[in-house]
């Protein structure tokens, strides 16, 4: 039996808002089963967002949540680190409108849950398993979820740059994997692109402390890339941050082609808008079927 899990203390960051450019702080505490994963803007008296695809607000270079016109912005790095390790429950107490961008990357929030710790609650978790074929689609852009009785993910991303290129990933995404090859990967930009984003009032937070960026010929980060494809790597970690909004653990493949985060809420929505394409079950219900296709 698979039990629904929290962290097992309180833990804390500080850093600053990657759009916003914002300071925040940024606590960690353990919740009790079937809380969810909640956000509590404590600069406004402790008020609540939880995470699920109902509070999806803007998506365009990042995912927010609002609630009541109360806005939480860049969701998706700290959401996909809490899906990938196996985080159900959690109150994340935020005293600014911006999770903090850190390095960038999911590792820095993998090294907090390793911190805190994780523990089973004494209620069985719960999965939702895909029944049928969902797709979104927009010209070549792409984005689909097949039924299978795990979790992976396929991604294939083209930039247009010489430097990026035409990158795919394929993987069954289990908490070891997610923590070596997809948490590292960070979030990136093209220099081409700063002075308009600039404009647009965003990345005013952005550096190369917590950015990858692309000049024409170069890669202006003197560390260079932590992957070859690091870029496709990010865009998986951006995709599992966004499919942790539809509030339970995920079995099925996802297709991604050329898609970001408006494609992939959209594909969230039209999951939970059509209840005849998945089921909700226990893993001993999985394991049982499995076993059963094996005979």
């Amino acid at each position: 039996m698979d039990f629904e899990k929290t962290i097992d203390r309180p833990v804390e960051t500080t850093g600053v808002g990657l759009h916003s450019g914002v300071p925040v702080r940024m606590r960690l505490l353990p919740a009790r089963a079937g809380k969810g994963i909640v956000f509590s803007r404590t600069d406004l008296d402790g008020f609540e967002l939880p995470a699920v695809a109902k509070h999806i607000a803007r998506v365009s270079y990042a995912t927010s949540l609002m609630r009541q016109g109360v806005l939480l912005s860049t969701t998706e790095h700290l959401l996909s680190v809490f899906y990938s390790l196996g985080i159900d429950n959690i109150l994340v107490e935020i005293d600014n409108l911006e999770v903090p961008i850190l390095d960038g990357s999911g590792k820095p929030f993998v090294e907090l849950i390793e911190q805190a710790g994780i523990r089973d609650l004494r209620r069985p978790r719960k999965y939702l398993r895909v029944l049928k074929t969902v797709d979104v689609r927009e010209g070549k852009r792409a984005i689909a979820i097949h039924p299978a009785d795990h979790f992976a993910i396929t991604c294939e991303t083209d930039f247009g740059h010489r430097l990026v290129g035409r990158q795919e990933l394929e993987m069954v995404v289990t908490p070891g994997r997610y923590a070596s090859d997809i948490a590292p990967a960070r979030t990136f930009g093209f220099e081409a692109d700063l002075e308009r984003m600039r404009d647009m009032g965003l990345i005013r937070g952005a550096s190369l402390e917590n950015a990858v960026c692309f000049a024409p010929d170069r890669i202006l980060n003197p560390e260079g890339l932590r992957f070859p494809d690091e870029c496709c790597r990010h865009k998986v970690l951006d995709l599992i941050g966004d499919l942790a909004l539809l509030g339970k653990p995920l079995l099925g493949h996802v297709v991604a082609e050329y898609a970001g985060h408006a494609m992939h809420t959209a594909l969230v929505r039209q999951i939970l808008d059509d209840p005849s394409c998945y089921e909700i079950v226990t893993s001993e219900q999985v394991t049982s079927v499995l076993a059963q296709a094996a005979l």
